[in-house]
């Protein structure tokens, strides 16, 4: 890692990645400063991803680290404790105490799932326990899904699963009181409800707190979304309510530009909801924009100068 670069990259996924290739190919200094933590690591493969279909997250990272570094990037392993502004450039610091600094900052650290503390769950989690059915929808094809009722998404969550299988249970769980507009969409399309908490997932389904088990091979669940950006409290961007409900993100513009001037924010930290093509295209926006960001300041600069005959 050098002292100072055009551009550092906080996360290496998708979208953090797909930028770096997007600057070094524009002739940019890149640095992507990454974890390790991929949120789809669990997962069998990346899915609906042309030309990527089922191909595991450990080698479409890999891919797109070595495609980075093909263009100059540096790739570094490491895990960003806090950034701040110091005079005309961005000041990153690890955990380590390595520091580097920067002209401008794309964040694409990524989110957390928080997931409900029900036993047996998190085992689980991104083999027979998942979030999105166009990720995960087909591997599931006609078994016995269960939806878990966590939050405000819950309903809507069922009704998507429910083209993937004829089997659907809604549990009501933690969920809001369903509307008699909601269960009856659910007898319509066959979508049994059960009420009540569940207790713990079990091998041969979930074991609800009154004892009775529901037979279920997999489950589907909204967990609770967090951006990871605790490190940017120090440059003022704290994370907002997202308007979804789904949990909190970075706000950002079309374009990935945050409320802070030289920010930009890609992929799950700023769209909760983004698969791994949209994140990948987001970073290579934002990307795109900083480049263009840096050649007004460069231009305005090279003016200035001309104007003084220099």
């Amino acid at each position: 890692m050098m002292d100072r670069y055009d551009v550092v990259v906080i996360g290496g996924g998708a979208a953090g990645l797909n930028g770096a290739l997007v600057l070094g190919r524009a002739r940019r200094t890149v640095a992507v400063i990454d974890a390790g933590e991929p949120r789809n690591a669990p997962a069998d493969g990346v899915h609906g991803l042309l030309g990527r279909e089922g191909m595991s997250p450990g080698e479409l990272l890999a891919k797109g680290r070595e495609e980075v570094r093909q263009y100059g990037g540096h790739v570094v392993e490491g895990r960003v404790a806090k950034a701040l502004k110091q005079d005309r450039e961005f000041v990153v610091a690890l955990e380590d105490g390595r520091e580097v600094a920067a002209r401008r900052l794309l964040v694409a650290a990524g989110l957390v799932d928080r997931l409900p503390e029900i036993p047996g769950l998190a085992e689980r989690w991104g083999t027979s326990v998942v979030h999105c059915p166009y990720c995960h929808g087909w591997e599931h094809r006609d078994q016995a899904i269960g939806v878990i009722g966590t939050g405000p998404m819950a309903v809507h969550q069922a009704t998507l699963f429910r083209q993937w299988t004829d089997d659907l249970v809604f549990f009501t769980h933690t969920a809001p009181e369903l509307t008699v507009d909601e269960r009856e969409r659910f007898a319509a399309r066959g979508v049994r409800v059960v009420e009540g908490e569940i207790a713990a997932i079990e091998a041969e389904g979930a074991r609800m707190r009154d004892g009775r088990l529901v037979e279920r091979q997999a489950y589907a669940i909204g967990t609770r979304l967090e951006a990871r950006a605790g490190f940017l409290a120090d440059l003022g961007l704290e994370l907002a309510d997202h308007p979804s409900g789904a949990g909190r993100h970075i706000p950002a513009d079309p374009t990935g530009r945050t409320a802070v001037a030289g920010v930009w924010a890609a992929g799950n930290v700023t769209d909760l909801m983004g698969q791994v093509g949209p994140s990948a295209a987001a970073g290579a926006m934002a990307a795109a924009m900083i480049n263009f960001d840096l050649i007004e300041e460069e231009t305005a600069e090279a003016v200035r100068l001309h104007r003084l005959g220099a």
